[in-house]
């Protein structure tokens, strides 16, 4: 009997020093992600294209739909050059931020969404200010999370057909 116990308990330790590992590393993934998603809008502030796509998975199995034409960015390449459009459409700074990040990980892949806003003055001094919904999906390469899959959306009015770039809830 006493054996039994003994056994038990250390089965229920283990069990237990897993679980906390396990919610630990997720924690840990959560908040390596959200640094991966402020170095991505740190790169749109500076307009650092190198930064930006930093954030992305190199080569042609990115994977973006984007709000803007075309429909869809198959590889890093295509995806680059939306992002230099982007950010050489503004004549001063750009700002940028995140909110309401949620991320879901299971340590190897990972998935958030989050509401993200860009807004300054183009060249043609008209101001700028678009708040998008994203979901992104993460791979974990070689220690360092990568985005390898996007989905941009806006709301759409449906009786207008007009795009809400407001996206207030």
């Amino acid at each position: 009997m006493k054996k039994s116990l003994v056994i038990f308990s250390t089965i229920a330790m283990a069990v237990i020093a897993v679980a906390a590992f396990h919610a630990s590393a997720k924690a840990n993934d959560t908040v390596e992600i959200k640094a991966l998603e402020q170095r991505l809008v740190d790169g749109i502030k500076a307009k650092d294209i190198k930064q930006v796509m930093s954030c992305y998975l190199p080569g042609d199995r990115l994977f973006v739909f984007d709000v803007v034409p075309p429909r869809q960015y198959v590889g890093s390449a295509a995806y680059q050059k939306s992002w230099q459009n982007v950010l050489d459409m503004f004549k001063g700074p750009i700002n940028a931020e995140v909110s309401d990040i949620d991320v879901t990980s299971d340590g190897r892949i990972a998935y958030s969404h989050s509401i993200q806003r860009i807004w300054g003055t183009t060249k043609e001094g008209k101001p700028f200010d678009v708040t998008l919904r994203y979901t992104d999906a993460y791979r974990k390469i070689h220690g360092k999370w990568l985005i390898v899959q996007e989905h941009i959306s806006v709301p759409v009015n449906m009786a207008t057909k007009e795009p809400d770039l407001s996206s207030k809830p």
